[in-house]
């Protein structure tokens, strides 16, 4: 049964039909819940809004579900794990007094750590729909998800970075030397990822054992990944395969999902097997999800559910399958979803702070379309509020500028930057490694070694 709310401001009264409208309407202005036709009509609605929502107790989220339960697979599986002894500790707040609560010193890491489970994704959402950005950053920064496989990714103080070489026809040679060179600025220690230019499974093979001969040959405590699709990964796992990581986009909705070519079950039957390989040194924790708002827009499944809500209930499906990395490719669909710098900006908070609250190992793709209204000044923004945050790793990129897939996003120095501003240093394992291999002169100030070592000098002259 759907609930109204109401709320009489002066002498108006204003109604929102259900608590997916009241979620909609209390969001930050955006151009996708506008093309979508689910935003607030004025400021003054989105502020009666949000103060409706500042009201409405944390057990509403457990009663009224902003899509069916028995219409939605993600639905079921938000209500049939939440775990309500965790949940004890603010079942008695408002979403306001949640946020209010958050922002407080009773609300450290560990406490937030115990917390995870009792924790919907709808009620992250709404408590960041009455934030401010800072809000959004001090109380992601309190939260620490750390996970592992051949580095330890998370940590406090530390800036991870997924080395993406991508290469518009997948040339073996141009691969490599984006490999190299991103190593050589100390990038990688979160994952090598290649988004394959032709994505079938004797290809993504061709790749994965690409990465691992880099990989083991200079013994890099690091993962690989190929962003096929998952189906692609279990068969090339069966064909023998050196697969470390299992790669899928996600959404928040079953029918979302659906236009994926996925379902829990295939994403588990994926988990099982990259497990069983048993690839990882320090740890287990095998899968790596892609995320972004406006996906359930675009595949017309998104049941009056504003963008930025659907993308917190992609959280809950990642958090089912104990990822190693999770990352919301946040200005990667357009202007139409996220139309400028601003909206951007604050999308990448909203999602880093669901995502970590949640109990996510969130990194965050800062990127951009040439047709929205934004530049990479913008995108230093959004960096440096992510490190200040401690987002666990953001995308590195020869360039800034991903020539196969045509966007816009941070390039391998980019890292350099936040890491000497912030006083952030990469994975453990792998600093060691930088040093070992005399890449990094000093970790501490973030300095380079003038000169190459020689072992990756003869590796340079081969693919050049």
């Amino acid at each position: 049964m759907t609930t109204t709310y109401r709320r009489q401001q002066g002498n108006r009264v204003f109604t929102f039909q259900s608590l997916a409208e009241l979620m909609a309407k209390a969001t930050p202005e955006r151009s996708g819940d506008a093309l979508a036709g689910v935003c607030a009509e004025s400021a003054a609605e989105r502020v009666v809004a949000q103060m409706t929502l500042a009201d409405l107790p944390l057990k509403t989220f457990l009663n009224d579900a902003v899509i069916p339960y028995e219409n939605d697979e993600i639905t079921r599986l938000i209500m049939d794990t939440h775990d309500a002894d965790a949940f004890q500790i603010i079942s008695h707040l408002t979403v306001g007094d949640f946020r209010n609560w958050l922002l407080s010193d009773n609300a450290d890491s560990d406490t937030l750590t115990r917390l995870r489970k009792g924790l919907t994704p709808e009620m992250v959402a709404a408590v960041s729909k009455i934030m401010r950005n800072q809000d959004l950053i001090l109380v992601a920064k309190k939260c620490q998800v750390i996970t592992a496989f051949r580095n330890t990714i998370g940590l406090p103080s530390r800036l991870s970075t997924r080395l993406q070489p991508n290469h518009p026809t997948d040339s073996l040679n141009g691969i490599a030397a984006s490999i190299f060179d991103g190593l050589m600025y100390g990038n990688g220690d979160a994952v090598i990822g290649i988004n394959p230019a032709t994505d079938n499974v004797p290809q993504a093979v061709k790749l994965m054992h690409l990465m691992d001969e880099v990989i083991q040959q200079y013994k890099i405590p690091t993962q690989s990944c190929v962003l096929t699709h998952v189906t692609n990964t279990i068969e090339a796992i069966e064909m023998g395969a050196p697969v470390d990581l299992v790669f899928q986009s996600i959404g928040g909705t079953q029918g979302t999902n659906d236009t994926f070519g996925i379902d829990l079950a295939v994403l588990k039957e994926a988990q099982q097997a990259a497990l069983s390989l048993n690839r990882g040194s320090v740890g287990n924790n095998v899968m790596y999800f892609e995320t972004g708002q406006g996906t359930a827009l675009s595949a017309n499944a998104f049941h009056g559910v504003d963008q930025q809500t659907c993308e917190a209930r992609a959280y809950a499906v990642a958090r089912h399958f104990d990822p190693l990395l999770v990352n919301t490719v946040v200005g990667f669909i357009g202007p139409e979803y996220l139309f400028d710098g601003k909206q951007i900006i604050r999308a990448g908070l909203e999602d880093h702070f669901c995502g970590k609250l949640l109990g996510l190992p969130m990194g965050c793709d800062i990127c951009y379309t040439n047709h929205a209204y934004a530049d990479q000044n913008d995108m230093d923004n959004l960096l440096t509020l992510l490190g200040v945050a401690e987002c666990s790793f953001i995308m590195g990129i020869p360039g800034s500028d991903d020539i196969m897939l045509n966007y816009q996003t941070t390039s391998f120095h980019d890292a350099l930057y936040a890491r000497k501003v912030l006083g952030l240093r990469p994975a453990p394992e792998f600093e060691q490694w930088l040093m070992e291999m005399q890449i990094f002169h000093d970790v501490d100030k973030v300095r380079l070694n003038d000169q190459l070592a020689s072992s990756f000098s003869r590796a340079i002259k081969q693919v050049s």
